[in-house]
């Protein structure tokens, strides 16, 4: 019989481009339920799959404070999250979680 041989995953080796990288961010806010460090840790694996010092170097946040923001142990602030979504070239989109009245009755 062989021998099944694994590798270590890392997400960052599957987000090369804009489109995977909002997809994945999507994908961790639903599955999140409102974990905001396990949406901080997705935005963190996304940062370092387009580089962390770029990130930094867009941002004027230093790779060290970068680093502990989005390692999955604090909630970053919303002020640097939206510079690392703008250094990222991603935007935040606001949409109602719930049908008002008048569009649910034609």
């Amino acid at each position: 019989m062989s021998k099944t041989i694994t590798t270590p995953y890392d997400v960052v080796d599957y987000l090369q481009t804009p489109e995977e990288m909002a997809a994945y961010l999507e994908a961790s806010i639903e599955e999140a339920q409102g974990d905001t460090i396990f949406i901080a840790k997705a935005l963190g694996d996304i940062a370092r799959a387009k580089g962390m010092s770029q990130i930094a170097q867009d941002t004027g946040i230093s790779c060290e404070s970068l680093d502990e923001e989005f390692s999955g142990n604090i909630v970053p602030s919303l002020d640097t999250v939206l510079k690392v979504l703008q250094a990222l070239g991603l935007k935040l989109n606001i949409q109602s979680a719930v049908l008002s009245s008048a569009t649910s009755n034609p």
